[in-house]
């Protein structure tokens, strides 16, 4: 009688700590569907302390209904894998990371950074002068080309990647490995110009400056480098006196937030999006003239009020110090935001490799 007593109590406590387990763990996930979890690199100081991304997540939480928080990364590659495993949410990644993470993981790009034009990307294209022979970009072979450095997105990765793909180029070297891009690059042309970091014809204005100069016949920039880097410059020609190659070799994206979608529910996906499009209808005005009266604060580019709030809270300004971009963001696609980049660039030769080693994988 004792003994049955006995397992009947080990019976129930038994029971009531299997109940009590489930009930926690229970708790758990349901404590996961209340929180969005944004994979970002957190410092122990910030010298500006508005550039902390717990504001950004501040401002999430107020207005979606969701509970925030900053899931700390110390890599894109760490971002990746943090989403992609489901312990956060959503990552904020460069270019070449939104690359990997799209066709290596399956992550998707929901948003991304705007430029001041409203644009998410810049057009690479080539360069010449206007009145130069070369009227192709077949012809470009065995003339001296101007690159904005080495492995830059539209100075070099887009123009190579694009002629590469399109058959315009033969790779020369290991197919696997990126060094081999510089062979291909020297066989193909007969002077290339590939400065390093600070040294003369850097950058855009210096590719450009080093086609004007006749150091090289063709330039790979980008579409808007004449007003952009050009005009003001005692070195620039008249507009008239450059054109653009046809085609242009693709877009160049600006930085995307990218989601799992296999890790994130509709509902708890959809309500972050309008929080992140909301901080972007936000923007610190100052003595804007509305109904006969000057105002300074955050305008509502949705309600078209200004609200008195502090600088530092009102959502563009956020958007500028946390992800350092224009004070905005847009919806996008994987494929259209991110479509002929990676077709491009996925034709340099050993670029997974590189990319590999680059962001940890």
């Amino acid at each position: 009688m004792i003994r049955k007593l006995l397992l009947k109590n080990i019976f129930i406590c038994c029971l009531l700590m299997a109940t009590a387990l489930a009930g926690c763990l229970g708790g758990e996930d349901s404590d996961d569907e209340n929180v969005i979890r944004l994979a970002y690199t957190v410092k122990d100081d910030y010298e500006n302390p508005d550039s902390n991304p717990q504001m950004m997540a501040d401002y999430i939480e107020a207005h979606s209904g969701y509970e925030v928080e900053i899931y700390p990364i110390s890599s894109s590659n760490a971002a990746i894998e943090a989403v992609r495993f489901g312990h956060a949410d959503a990552a904020f990644l460069d270019g070449g990371a939104a690359f990997v993470a799209w066709k290596s993981h399956g992550l998707e790009a929901i948003l991304a950074d705007t430029k001041s034009d409203g644009s998410t990307y810049y057009t690479a294209a080539a360069w010449v002068r206007n009145s130069s022979n070369i009227t192709s970009l077949e012809q470009l072979e065995g003339n001296n080309s101007c690159h904005t450095g080495w492995l830059k997105s539209a100075g070099m990765l887009m123009p190579m990647g694009y002629m590469i793909g399109n058959g315009m180029v033969e790779v020369d070297g290991n197919s696997n490995d990126i060094e081999s891009l510089r062979t291909t690059i020297e066989n193909h042309f007969d002077v290339a110009t590939i400065p390093e970091s600070g040294a003369q014809y850097y950058g855009y204005s210096g590719a450009f400056e080093c086609m004007t100069a006749g150091v090289g016949d063709v330039a790979f920039a980008k579409t808007s480098s004449y007003e952009d880097h050009c005009e003001g410059n005692d070195w620039c020609l008249a507009r008239d006196e450059y054109r653009i190659l046809e085609p242009h070799f693709g877009q160049v994206p600006s930085h995307p937030v990218m989601i799992h979608p296999g890790q994130i529910d509709d509902a708890k996906r959809d309500a972050f999006v309008a929080a992140m499009l909301a901080m972007s209808s936000e923007m610190w005005v100052e003595d804007y003239p509305m109904d006969g009266t000057n105002h300074t604060g955050c305008y509502s580019m949705t309600t078209h009020q200004v609200a008195d709030l502090p600088q530092n809270t009102c959502g563009g300004e956020i958007l500028k110090n946390v992800l350092e971009n224009n004070g905005g963001v847009t919806t996008v696609t994987s494929e259209s935001h991110l479509g002929t980049y990676s077709a491009a660039i996925g034709s340099i030769p050993g670029i997974n490799e590189y990319f590999a080693d680059k962001y940890g994988e």
